[in-house]
């Protein structure tokens, strides 16, 4: 596994529908290092996000989707995503806020 350090583990947030309604349920959905574990994510949470405690995380691995040029069928990269729960007496990402 190569060495991924915290700031690395967490790309970008997933900004969609779906994740908007999940943050009623203290939920932020985030896209990760393809070699992220659980673990990993969680202490890179509560590292870069100040107040923030992370009661679990749910990983998932996005298959890229089938396009073609021509006659030459590809795919597009493949993601990971993690979908990640804060405890109750936990601060809110600040990124999310005004969205």
């Amino acid at each position: 596994m190569a060495n991924v350090q915290y700031y690395d583990v967490i790309l970008k947030p997933v900004v969609t529908e779906k994740s908007m309604n999940a943050m009623a349920e203290r939920k932020y959905t985030f896209y990760v290092h393809p070699e992220a574990n659980k673990t990993m994510i969680k202490e890179a949470v509560e590292k870069m996000f100040d107040g923030a405690k992370v009661a679990k995380v749910n990983t998932m691995n996005i298959q890229g989707k089938k396009r073609r040029r021509g006659m030459v069928v590809g795919r597009t990269a493949a993601a990971k995503k993690a979908i990640v729960q804060l405890t109750e007496d936990s601060a809110d990402i600040k990124i999310f806020e005004g969205l």
